[in-house]
């Protein structure tokens, strides 16, 4: 039993013949430094009574006037926020600067809602504490275990790899140690909760949660050869944000005023990135070098927002089919999103997509409901987004002119009694409507607990209007369903003497969820903050999974494609304003409407493969609208501009 177990520090001496690969390590952790190192820098005694005072009363505002979930998570939480902070504020003056912070951190963390927060004051805000793997779950013969499924680039050592499996964590049994820190977070659901104890073990923003207690960890795992334990240090270090982001706490586009995301998993996602995939970081660099000057050789392979989109096509059993993954909603510029995922469609196969959007966090909702019109023929009806009503949010309708649309409904409150306003989309209709469908295959879309937010709101439009299967890995989704503003928008909008938000010091601040949104079609009225949307299949991720680009995960997709008709609806034209030839090509379609500048002008049986029809236009027709139906329902569409022929 001597050899049982072996306790080494976290980085051996490498050998001299190996000085690259040490040079390695120095890139990717030589710009952390020791979380000992960073806390003792801190003064303890930032915060006096005085700037605590504040803290609390800016947090009362936002979640007695603001706060659009305080009625939900109260009911289904049993919390009462309110009544702890009254609490908190009389003991302010016994408490330390740390004790502070865990007890707001806490008051904040039992609404399970990772769209309202207390931020940490500089420099917490944008540092992360970190380890230098990954850990993940996989599931043999129905129990679960934990694997280590990367380490940082440049880490070496004899043993701890990619592949280990761990079994104690400071001695505790893995999986006992993840329960007791899923217990800790935000997650609106069980599924969501051991999703983010999972990540925190090893990747801790610290803008929003404690620093780690201990300055090491003590990690008993297997390896080929038997059981070893090795010790790792907290280290910081401040990640780069995406460059496509948007500021949240900017005004001067409405962007800011339109983001439903959840920065834990932005900042975790940025993280990974830098320790897993320094490549990743050189193509993202790369590409933004090129600008416009990218070749169609780069953006073959490269997408113009590699931060947001990877793409390629995966071989299954079942088929080839294309596959893209979307890390994040978290753009400036929806159209420009749009846009970027229809150029990558058509560069792979049309006959099924498999579209992953694991671990998203969400970001700007415009962008996630105006990519669905891309891959259904079906008119997209967007989720409603509703304010609570209190003078406050009354105040800010009658200020705010573009939120003039609930300010009627708010107003209606004091005879109705009714604790929301009613609810609207953030822009018409047609804005969601505009482009039409794009790709005419299956898709089946895969999903995780980490998914929040607009991620949310994008897969209930996409079950809301039957687009594809929904593939979970875990049994329901990050299930946030709102819109959030920063304390900083708050006092841009507000920003006279009589405002009720204020300065906070030292860079501290708030993010609330402002207009919980509620889900059309057959779910319509259905609040989407706490439920969640349900898979309607479930793949437990595998080992081999972990190891190998989700293999297991992408057969299974594969096969639920694969169980799936393929459509075509492909159209070119010839001819003039005034006579046009369309010959459109089909496949699993039996009749064919032709609609000119939204009126019908003809319909017809067709069969799989060429038809040709006439088509009468006027001098200012704009558009002629394919709308293919099978069983008399309808499967494809097509719409082409004229001014585009």
């Amino acid at each position: 039993m001597a050899n049982e177990t072996t306790s080494v520090t976290e980085t051996p001496p490498a050998p001299a013949k190996r000085k690259p690969r040490k040079r390695a390590v120095q890139n990717i952790l030589g710009t952390t430094v020791m979380l000992q190192d960073f806390l003792a820098e801190q003064d303890a005694a930032k915060f006096n009574c005085a700037d605590r005072e504040l803290i609390i009363e800016q947090a009362l505002v936002l979640l007695e006037q603001l706060y659009v979930h305080l009625p939900l998570k109260r009911a289904m939480h049993a919390v009462d926020p309110i009544q702890r902070l009254k609490l908190l504020r009389r003991r302010i003056a016994v408490l330390s600067q740390v004790e502070f912070n865990r007890e707001m951190l806490a008051i904040f963390t039992e609404l399970r809602d990772l769209h309202t927060n207390y931020l940490l004051p500089e420099p917490f805000q944008r540092r992360t504490a970190l380890l230098p793997f990954l850990l993940e779950e996989f599931f043999q013969d129905g129990t679960r275990q934990y694997m280590v499924s990367h380490v940082a680039t440049g880490f070496r050592h004899t043993w701890f790899k990619a592949g280990v499996i761990v079994t104690h964590w400071n001695g505790t049994p893995i999986d006992r140690a993840v329960a007791l820190n899923a217990e800790q977070q935000m997650g609106s659901n069980p599924e969501a909760r051991h999703a983010r104890g999972l990540e925190a073990m090893t990747i801790r923003p610290l803008m929003l949660t404690v620093p780690p207690d201990e300055e090491w960890v003590m990690v008993r795992y297997l390896a080929k050869d038997g059981p070893h334990e090795i010790q790792f240090r907290w280290r910081v270090l401040e990640p780069t944000p995406s460059p496509d982001s948007v500021d949240p706490n900017k005004s001067e586009t409405l962007s800011a005023f339109a983001l439903g995301y959840d920065a834990l998993t932005e900042t975790a996602r940025r993280v990974k990135k830098f320790l897993f995939s320094p490549q990743a970081l050189e193509t993202e660099k790369r590409m933004a070098t090129l600008g416009a000057d990218a070749t169609k050789r780069d953006l073959k392979k490269n997408s113009t927002m590699p931060d947001v989109f990877s793409f390629r096509a995966v071989e299954t059993p079942s088929g080839t089919f294309a596959y893209i993954r979307i890390w994040t909603f978290m753009v400036s510029d929806e159209a420009a999103f749009v846009n970027e995922f229809i150029r990558i469609l058509e560069m792979l196969p049309q006959n099924g997509l498999l579209l992953d959007v694991r671990a998203n966090g969400g970001g700007l909702i415009q962008a996630g409901e105006r990519l669905l019109q891309v891959l259904t023929p079906r008119a997209i009806e967007p989720s409603r987004l509703h304010f609570i009503n209190t003078p406050l949010t009354r105040e800010l309708s009658t200020r705010v002119e573009w939120l003039s649309r609930w300010r009627e409904s708010i107003e209606q409150a004091v005879e109705t009694g009714s604790a929301f306003s009613y609810g609207f989309p953030l822009q018409s209709s047609s804005a969601y409507n505009s482009l039409g469908q794009k790709y005419h295959g299956p898709v089946v879309l895969i999903v995780d607990a980490l998914c929040y937010s607009t991620t949310d709101i994008f897969a209930a439009g996409f079950q809301d209007h039957r687009i594809g299967k929904i593939l979970g890995t875990t049994g329901n989704m990050g299930a946030g369903g709102a819109n959030v503003w920063t304390h900083e928008l708050l006092r841009e909008l507000m920003p006279d003497d009589h405002s009720p938000f204020k300065k906070l010091p030292n860079g501290a601040s708030f993010r609330v969820a402002i207009r919980r949104t509620t889900r059309v079609g057959e779910h319509s009225g259905v609040p989407l903050e706490g439920l969640g949307v349900l898979p309607d299949a479930v793949h437990r991720m595998t080992a081999n999974d972990l190891l190998n680009q989700n293999e297991d995960l992408i057969r299974k997709a594969g096969e639920m494609l694969a169980a799936c008709p393929v459509r075509e609806l492909d159209a070119k034209l010839a001819g003039e304003n005034g006579s046009l030839k369309v010959t459109v090509n089909t496949k699993n379609i039996a009749r064919l409407d032709v609609y000119v500048d939204e009126r019908p002008q003809t319909s017809l049986d067709v069969d799989d493969g060429k038809t040709t029809l006439a088509v009468s236009t006027a001098a200012q027709t704009e558009c002629i609208d394919l709308r293919a139906f099978a069983q008399n329902e309808l499967v494809a569409r097509k719409k082409i501009t004229l001014h585009n022929v």
